[in-house]
């Protein structure tokens, strides 16, 4: 199997509620994305989930989103590219503050939920995202949808980019994933999970629910941090990739 990244969304938590199972998933991979606090996370939460990542020698990236705690940054808010700029500008320096006082270096930018969907598709969004992100710091490597125009945008402006694969969603005919409004959005058996990514991985392939093969570039497999199969799901990975290292 080709040498891919293994991340999770992770840091969800904030106040009296805990989403996830961080202390036992982060060992397990090799990248995690934290929350800025504006869809999910906290000032205590990031620092504790950096903390991790540093323990175990994970690689740190940012997962900025809206600013829509309620609806988890999955809704879908119309905003001027300019609003999407200093939004992830804000976000970066959020999480940078805990990594520079850790001395750990952030390494990669991946947007969140709606936005990371969005930016996808709209170029002018994803102008902004990628143009913040060269701004704060051009090292940083940008996270996207694979083959999508967030990607495209990363690499025209010179950005090191890294085409994310999903282990836990399905896929649409034109490569983006199946919203989670539609019934079989997330994968829930992690065996169909681990099928699907070996396909994705093997063969550069995935299948849509409705059996359209869909050619696709896999460096980077997410999971997501706040379903309840998340542990299960990373831990039957890290197993397969290491078997295939």
């Amino acid at each position: 199997m080709t040498r891919v990244i293994l991340n999770c969304d992770l840091g969800e938590s904030f106040g009296a509620y805990q989403i996830g199972n961080d202390e036992k998933i982060i060992p397990l991979v090799d990248a995690v994305n934290i929350a800025c606090g504006f869809h999910a996370g906290d000032p205590e939460t990031i620092h504790q989930t950096v903390k991790l990542a540093k323990q175990y020698n994970v690689k740190i990236g940012a997962h900025p989103g809206f600013q829509d705690l309620l609806g988890f940054g999955r809704r879908n808010i119309e905003m001027h590219p300019e609003a999407v700029y200093n939004l992830i500008i804000y976000q970066l320096g959020a999480l940078h503050g805990f990594t520079k006082v850790q001395n750990v270096k952030m390494h990669h930018v991946k947007p969140h939920g709606a936005l990371y969907n969005m930016a996808s598709k709209d170029r002018k969004l994803s102008d902004a995202i990628v143009e913040a992100i060269a701004d704060f710091d051009k090292n940083l490597t940008l996270v996207g949808l694979a083959n999508s125009k967030l990607i495209d945008a990363g690499i025209d402006k010179g950005l090191n980019v890294l085409n994310e694969v999903f282990a836990d969603r399905t896929y649409q005919k034109d490569g983006t994933l199946t919203p989670r409004t539609e019934p079989g959005a997330v994968i829930q058996e992690t065996e169909d999970a681990i099928k699907q990514v070996e396909s994705m991985v093997e063969h550069g392939m995935v299948t849509s629910p409705t059996g359209e093969e869909i050619v696709i570039k896999a460096d980077t497999i997410c999971v997501h941090g706040d379903t309840e199969q998340s542990l299960s799901l990373v831990t039957a990975l890290n197993t397969l990739l290491k078997q295939s290292r």
